[in-house]
């Protein structure tokens, strides 16, 4: 199939399926974002309902699935803290779609485009350790942390490891164990002998263990009492009893407060932080894409805007393009952005019809269905894939990976970017020059362009250069030189006056620069 086949209507077999599993998903860690920022549950139910319907009908990324995202929950807690009120926050939100609507009309999507692929595929390895590490004390009944948290330090001054350390030595339930690691057993056998044929193909492993989980808690109600999960372990969304009390949960924005310089602060920081956070999930998840699709990453941040700014007005939480929910979406087969679209849907019916069954799903269950999505992303083939290409690729690749784990997804990526430039100026250094000597006769030729990172190797050879030499410097292979570089070869062609050296020059006349460089046939 080639991208021209790629039809909404014609793949909804395949974006039906893969909605439900990203519904799973996304259930659990809108409540868990909304409860770690300090806002009512509901809000992150509002988010994820906009991030998927506003933004996938407005986006253009076939993939994306937007929602509230845990690297604003720090952000957003702050300022639901600081600002006079709630409605004063929702205000913010909607300030920074606006933002961001602007940043998109600015191109300001082209930022995605400067981060090595080596930093882009160890993101998405660290995300899929994070998914196994966070979501392991989930399986066995302990939630410490919150549901969507990728940070290393936690709350009460632990960090991740140290919640695994207490998982194992003080909190494994044993009914919570037993669902988690047979919903785990399942799924990695239905990737495998899923039906090709009949209705049990479009029916996703994930929905398979939902179900499950919660038959096995009730038949432990019934007959095993000791391995019952209990409420604490299961999903909580908030019940209404009535129309009037659904419609209480939604909250309007203050705009009285407009004017406040507080607001503005609070606007930039989530429009920014959210943009970057998209950018970087949009270019993970085109990296996944079996179609190699490409985002226009300035659309995509208008249409982040929008769901911000839907967001905000109806009492919802940020929102931006969120790598787990899109990598499980990928995973589970999505084609289009009607799996986006769908899974908003699902979470808005389901939110209104069947709550009381929602709270029936034990964590467990949605903790292996994300260890599974977890696994697929930093299977240990793609390290290997890494270290045959290289340390160029491998270094920056496990760097980042590290970085993330130990740190927040922003920081390190701003390290594993770091790394990955350290090596591009390495390779560019080490092999832009060409020398070749022939008894008494040189050619110095660039075999790309000439920065100011070329200075010292291009200076080092001309100076090598004895006196009485026959010089040929060959420029016609760049499209562009620095000043530093002409100015480095204008005084190697002075002083070759003085040295009995002999130098001609060969430059694309194109190059404007490179006609600063002195005609020398001398």
């Amino acid at each position: 199939m080639t991208v021209q086949d790629i039809s909404i209507w014609k793949n909804l077999r395949y974006d039906m399926p893969a909605s439900i599993v990203v519904l799973l998903v996304a259930l659990p860690l809108c409540l868990g974002i909304a409860l770690a920022s300090g806002a009512p549950l509901f809000s992150g139910i509002i988010a994820g309902v906009v991030g998927g319907i506003v933004v996938g009908i407005v986006s253009k990324s076939p993939l994306s699935i937007s929602g509230p995202a845990a690297g604003l929950t720090t952000i957003v807690l702050s300022a639901i803290q600081s600002l006079p009120s709630y409605e004063s926050f929702l205000l913010a939100v909607c300030l920074a779609g606006v933002m961001q609507i602007g940043l998109g009309f600015l191109r300001a999507g082209i930022m995605g485009d400067f981060i090595p692929s080596a930093v882009i595929k160890g993101m998405l390895a660290a995300i899929g350790l994070i998914l196994i590490l966070k979501q392991l004390p989930h399986a066995v009944g302990y939630n410490a942390s919150y549901e969507g948290d990728d940070a290393f330090e936690e709350t009460g001054g632990s960090n991740t490891f140290a919640s695994i350390a207490d998982m194992v030595q003080n909190h494994i339930m044993a009914g919570s164990l037993l669902i988690a690691v047979l919903s785990l057993a399942f799924l990695f056998w239905w990737d495998r002998h899923q039906p090709k044929s009949g209705w049990l193909r479009t029916i996703p492993g994930p929905l398979f263990v939902v179900a499950f989980g919660i038959l096995a808690n009730m038949f432990f109600q019934s007959f095993v009492p000791a391995l019952t999960v209990d409420e604490a372990h299961l999903v909580h969304v908030p019940l209404t009893g009535s129309w009037q009390e659904f419609a209480g949960h939604f909250t309007f924005p203050d705009f009285a407060m407009v004017s406040e310089k507080q607001i503005w602060l609070t606007a930039a920081t989530i429009a920014l932080v959210a943009s970057v956070e998209t950018l970087l999930s949009i270019e993970a998840i085109d990296k996944l894409d079996p179609f190699k699709r490409i985002t226009p990453t300035s659309h995509e941040l208008m249409a982040q805007g929008v769901g911000n700014i839907a967001s905000g007005m109806l009492g919802g939480l940020p929102v931006t393009s969120v790598i787990v929910r899109s990598s499980a979406n990928t995973m589970a087969g999505g084609r289009t952005r009607m799996s986006a679209i769908l899974h908003g849907v699902l979470l808005f019916a389901c939110i209104v019809a069947i709550p009381g069954l929602l709270n029936r799903i034990p964590l467990s269950a949605l903790a292996a269905i994300l260890i599974a999505v977890g696994y697929k992303l930093t299977k240990p083939s793609i390290f290997l894939k890494k270290y045959e290409k290289g340390w160029s690729q491998f270094i920056p690749f496990v760097v980042t990976i590290a970085a993330i784990l130990f740190t927040d997804l922003l920081v390190g990526i701003m390290i594993g970017v770091s790394i990955g430039i350290v090596f591009v100026l390495i390779q560019n250094y080490t092999s832009s020059i060409h020398f070749v000597v022939d008894q008494n006769n040189y050619l110095v030729r660039s075999r790309k362009d000439l920065f100011f990172m070329h200075k010292y190797e291009l200076k080092r050879k001309l100076s090598s250069i004895p006196k009485g030499a026959s010089v040929m410097i060959d420029l016609r292979r760049i499209a562009f030189i620095d000043l530093d570089n002409v100015e480095i070869i204008n005084d190697f062609i002075e002083s070759s006056q003085h040295r009995d050296i002999r130098v001609a020059i060969k430059k694309n006349a194109d190059v404007k620069s490179i006609n600063l460089i002195r005609e020398a046939a001398l």
